[in-house]
């Protein structure tokens, strides 16, 4: 198990480094990169004789996005790193998290032909913080939380094997034939408040999946300063082929200026070892934003 971690941090410091390259190197290289990082904030306020009603909240997101992509004629090496943390308070209420987001991809590719690769990737997903659920007794009426995640609890690790379509730029599949995920619950006790333990046995930490892994990816700028991502996986164990994990990411991103944007992002995530039913999300932030760019 720490050896696990320690190989996943190590990664992660390599992935850094590649997206710090000095702009020099990456000018004389096939490489190519783009780092984006800012902050959103919500704030509102009401007198105590504000007749229409309203709670006085702020909130604060902080976002971190980097690409570094390497490409020869034959030879590709893409990552893609999204680091995204934000919480609000409302008035009467805790601070409580509203995102939470650790998420890596790094994937190797030999071209076969002019629309087709070889690929293996390695793809880690995780949050920062503690989250909770919040509940009111039912007795007391008082409200209580229940933690129900924390820092790798859970935290997926997903290394595959398989052949990419890649038609043009902005547009590529990738069927893994050979995948293996492993669900870290390092928390022992998250199973009270959370009885499936997100799929891992109850008493252990790791739990191994061989499966078939598909992903479509969009990300295109459809009008000026306007661009648009969006990102479907489906996984599916090949014990358990009727229960089918699926995600779909969606997020637009429009540039007022140089230094303020506007983001909608939405998440549909259908996985039967959290719940039986479709989880939902969806945030509309403006922010400031800052950008480098080397390609």
């Amino acid at each position: 198990m720490q050896t696990k971690i320690t190989m996943l941090i190590l990664g992660l410091i390599l992935s850094a480094t590649a997206f710090a390259a000095p702009t020099d190197s990456l000018k004389v290289s096939h490489w190519k990169s783009d780092i984006q990082t800012g902050t959103n904030l919500n704030q509102a306020s009401f007198s105590s004789n504000w007749k229409g009603g309203g709670v006085n909240s702020i909130a604060v997101g902080l976002f971190f996005n980097g690409h570094a992509n390497y490409e020869n004629t034959r030879l590709s090496f893409n990552n893609d790193l999204q680091l995204q943390y934000g919480f609000l308070k409302n008035d009467g209420q805790s601070l409580r998290k509203n995102a939470d987001r650790i998420f890596l991809d790094s994937k190797l590719g030999y071209k076969i032909s002019p629309h087709w690769n070889l690929f293996a990737s390695t793809n880690f997903a995780a949050q920062f913080d503690k989250g909770y659920e919040y509940k009111k007794d039912a007795v007391t009426g008082e409200e209580k939380s229940y933690l129900i995640s924390r820092f790798f609890a859970p935290a997926y690790l997903t290394n595959s094997i398989g052949a990419e379509y890649k038609p043009v730029s902005y547009f590529w599949l990738r069927f893994g034939t050979g995948t293996l995920r492993q669900t870290f619950v390092t928390d022992t006790t998250l199973y009270h408040n959370v009885p499936k333990n997100y799929g891992v046995d109850i008493g252990s930490k790791v739990r191994n999946e061989i499966a078939f892994q598909f992903i479509a990816s969009f990300d295109k700028d459809i009008a000026k300063n306007m661009n648009l991502k969006v990102r479907y996986a489906a996984f599916a164990n090949y014990e358990t082929l009727r229960a089918i994990d699926n995600r779909l990411d969606v997020l637009l991103a429009a540039k007022i200026n140089k230094f303020v944007s506007v983001n909608l992002s939405g998440t549909l995530l259908y996985d039967e070892d959290m719940d039986y039913h479709i989880q939902t999300s969806q945030t509309l932030a403006i922010g400031l934003l800052y950008s480098i760019s080397s390609k």
